[in-house]
């Protein structure tokens, strides 16, 4: 009797275990699938995301059209490539931007860059705002 009271404990417990990890299980394999087809559709150039680097240009090459922009208080630098479609614009705090051309931005502007990120990590910017609040930009 006490043997067939343990066997029925555990063939409940295992049941019961079995039952409260399917969800996990199910919850995982869907992260897992989300996450492929993120990826696939980031590929195909589908629901990219948005992304933003802020900093201060380190470097720029306007031959190559690419900035590099060190986040502020780092040393994580990132490359910045624009071209002709890439909207630039000169604000300064909470006032109204203007349409610059790439020639207006310079070492040692704060910058603020949307795009999208590549495999390599570059930011491939549709927006690259130059910040004129930056006393080391005026």
């Amino acid at each position: 009797m006490v043997m067939a009271r343990k066997a029925l404990a555990l063939l409940f417990g295992s049941a019961l275990v079995l039952v409260l990890s399917i969800p996990v299980l199910t919850q995982e394999a869907s992260d897992a699938a989300g996450a492929k087809e993120t990826a696939s559709h980031a590929k195909k150039g589908k629901a990219a995301r948005e992304n933003r680097w802020e900093g201060i240009v380190v470097r720029s090459n306007k031959d190559k059209s690419t900035l590099t922009v060190r986040k502020i208080g780092s040393n994580s630098d990132k490359t910045v490539h624009y071209d002709s479609s890439t909207i630039l614009t000169s604000q300064e705090h909470g006032k109204h931007a203007t349409h610059i051309s790439a020639d207006q931005i310079q070492d040692n502007d704060r910058v603020i860059c949307l795009g999208t990120f590549d495999d390599k990590g570059d930011l491939h910017a549709t927006l690259i705002s130059k910040r004129l609040s930056n006393p080391l930009s005026k």
